[in-house]
């Protein structure tokens, strides 16, 4: 895991990205993680088999202006040949936007960089998370990243964006109109959008200390992400997979609420908080999936999802023990950061 202060990093962090000095297989960047087929990975060995194939965007109806750039780009990669050996693309890190400065002493910005997909951490409704490892060829020098991929239209998908969309602005009508009529090409927006705000909220969040992983690119609805785990490529468990007691599981509830009241001091409430999207990394809670973040002031229903969030870990804690004194006046405590 890095560092969420800005700009952070220390022995461990170096360690778990360069692995110059492991001795491992520079030629074969799958040997290191082939001990998790089966286990966190769904499908390792067989990604590497479809190396050859080039990914398009897989999307019907008509493309926005960002998705017929990248469409373009690819194909004319593939007409000239010009892909990576041995690897699955080059580094995108060229392309799209990058995350806030100063960009973390782990991220790989080298150009000649190349992304090998290790396989699919975890899969849901709106979203694909794969594991990728990025490497600069002939050096030792890599991370690994979490890519989460946004599906689009042909997907059924953003059944609950109607109410997380109130208060955020889009200058185009035509735009407006398909995203309220659903088309295929209204989906195809919401789809970018909603990738757009979680890079935004995370960037953001990670630049005030949050506990969130460091956002390192946004390409279309590809988000490359720092990766929650180890240097194997194992994730962090989600806090609903465990079962903290005692002095634990007030710690952990403290960390928490903290983490809330500073996303509310900020006017920001994540929106669908709940032990499913926290993650305990070295006894350090991190935040994730944060699409539909809420705007407090600006959607009018903003305090009600920041005392949604509130109330549904507050019972999940309670559920395990917690005394209930602990959690009677969360809703206050994060109103109250909330300027509310």
């Amino acid at each position: 895991m890095h560092s969420h202060a800005p700009g952070g990093d220390d022995a461990a962090n170096d360690l778990a990205h360069d692995n110059a000095a492991d001795g491992r297989a520079a030629d074969d960047p799958y040997a290191r993680y082939a001990h998790l087929a089966g286990e966190h990975l769904d499908d390792v060995e067989p990604m590497r088999r479809r190396r050859a194939r080039k990914t398009r965007p897989e999307r019907t109806g008509r493309l926005t202006e960002e998705a017929r750039g990248r469409l373009a780009m690819t194909r004319a990669d593939e007409e000239a040949g010009d892909g990576p050996p041995g690897a699955d693309r080059w580094s995108t890190w060229d392309t799209g936007d990058r995350g806030p400065r100063p960009w973390p002493t782990w991220v790989i910005t080298d150009l000649a960089a190349v992304d090998h997909e290790l396989g699919v951490l975890k899969t849901g409704k709106e979203a694909d998370v794969h594991l990728v490892e990025r490497a600069v060829p002939g050096t030792g020098r890599s991370c690994l990243m979490a890519a989460k991929r946004y599906r689009t239209n042909e997907h059924r998908m953003f059944h609950r964006d109607a109410g997380y969309l109130e208060g955020r602005r889009m200058r185009r009508s035509r735009e407006m109109r398909a995203i309220a009529h659903r088309t295929a090409y209204g989906r195809n927006i919401i789809a970018e959008q909603w990738a757009i705000a979680e890079f935004a909220t995370l960037g953001r969040l990670w630049s005030i200390g949050a506990p969130v992983p460091y956002p390192v690119q946004r390409n279309g609805t590809e988000l490359l992400l720092e990766f929650v785990g180890d240097a194997a490529g194992r994730a962090a468990p989600r806090l609903a997979e465990l079962h903290p007691e005692g002095a634990e599981l007030r710690e952990l509830w403290h960390q928490l609420v903290s983490a809330m009241a500073l996303l509310a001091s900020v006017g920001l409430a994540h929106g669908d908080l709940s032990p499913y999207n926290v993650l305990l990394h070295e006894q350090r809670l991190i935040l994730i999936d944060l699409p539909q973040a809420v705007d407090i002031v600006a959607n009018p229903n903003g305090i009600g999802y920041l005392e949604r969030d509130a109330r549904t870990v507050a019972s999940w804690f309670r559920a395990r023990g917690l005394p209930e004194s602990l959690t009677a006046n969360v809703v206050d405590e994060v109103r109250t950061a909330a300027g509310r």
